[in-house]
């Protein structure tokens, strides 16, 4: 490589950077208007390392990619619950609901967690795999290692929605035999990017920050200034609307801010491209949960409304205070729900007084 064409890319990363600037600024305006502290920090003594009590376990994709899990409950089980959560997030987004389904349900449910490939504690996959289809897959087979038996719930986030779809379009047997429930939050089929914030993934900033992190990644891995500056300012300002417990803020931001760069910048064209329609004939005859929030600006609430007119049989949830992350900011309003979903799956609630692992 001569020393022009390593100053030409010196020159396209800070480029890229510069880029992901501007947009960055956009989106703190948002922020601005979107975020406000709590009066009160309910959260202050909340045990947000809830889910790493839980057994550890890894199954190694199709691709040989490590993804790492996380077991509530045994065998013994009425019902299996697996989580998929969303961009840039982990396993323990969804830490109320293993707190509160726990309290509910008792040993009737077994929950499974896992980081997305790239994600959390999961493996380092390569560009070409990052993909929605390859998640779908990633999903099927962390169902078939962790729940081998027995009926499956499968709750998607955002991304991890996409997930979900996607396995149900490569593997309509497993949800015709063993899935039994689906619940999809803040998530869309398609055009994911044709609303909200995620417009932006079409900027031409994005493909600078993608050239940055191709051809000088070092740079940007040291300084991580092209993620903070241009993805993560969406996903920090969007999570939540209104009065937020200051420490659920904090650990949501530190759970965002975890995700590697090189992560981040492989899933974009993912997310820009993604169309999982054929899915949805696949869950006509399943209960399905479509919750969104009323003030998601990263996946606005129009994308689960079209969702749900997709799929006849589905209870939509509009939460009205809600933004990107609701089962963070409102797990009561998303446990009522799942209750329900659960419900309609044949499965009912037995009470406090028999829960355990709360």
């Amino acid at each position: 490589m001569t020393r022009r064409t390593v100053i030409r890319r010196g020159g396209l990363a800070t480029a890229g950077v510069l880029g992901a600037l501007a947009v960055a600024h956009t989106l703190r305006r948002i922020g601005a208007r979107v975020l406000w502290p709590a009066e009160r920090d309910e959260f202050r003594d909340e045990n947000f390392a809830l889910i790493d009590e839980d057994e550890p376990g890894v199954v190694l994709a199709d691709d040989g990619v490590s993804l790492a899990t996380r077991t509530f409950g045994d065998d013994t089980a009425e019902v299996t619950i697996l989580f998929v959560h969303g961009f840039c997030n982990s396993m323990e987004s969804f830490h109320f609901q293993r707190r509160d389904l726990a309290r509910q349900w008792g040993t009737r449910v077994r929950m499974v967690f896992f980081d997305l490939r790239g994600h959390g504690r999961s493996g380092t996959p390569s560009t070409d795999s990052c993909t929605v289809d390859q998640l779908g897959r990633d999903v099927a087979a962390v169902l078939r290692e962790c729940a081998p038996s027995g009926p499956v719930v499968l709750v998607g986030h955002s991304l991890g929605g996409m997930a979900v779809l996607a396995a149900a379009a490569r593997f309509p047997e497993l949800f015709a035999t063993r899935v039994v429930a689906v619940g999809l939050l803040c998530t869309a089929a398609a055009e994911v990017t044709a609303t909200g914030v995620l417009q932006l993934l079409r900027h031409p900033a994005i493909d600078g920050f993608r050239v940055a992190v191709r051809t000088a990644p070092a740079l940007v891995q040291l300084s991580r200034s092209a993620s903070k500056q241009l993805v993560t300012p969406v996903l920090h300002v969007t999570s939540f609307h209104g009065q937020v417990s200051p420490t659920l803020s904090r650990f949501t931001t530190m759970m965002i801010d975890r995700t590697p760069v090189a992560t981040i910048e492989k899933f974009l064209k993912a997310i820009e491209l993604h169309d999982e329609s054929a899915a949805l004939p696949v869950l006509a005859d399943l209960p399905v949960l479509v919750l969104g929030g009323a003030h998601d600006v990263v996946i606005p609430f129009g994308n689960s409304r079209a969702l749900a007119e997709e799929l006849p049989g589905a209870e939509l949830v509009r939460v009205g205070p809600g933004a990107h992350m609701p089962h963070l900011q409102f797990p009561e309003v998303t446990l009522a729900a799942l209750d329900r979903l659960l419900a309609g799956a044949g499965i009912t609630a037995v009470g406090d007084e028999e829960a355990v692992g709360g």
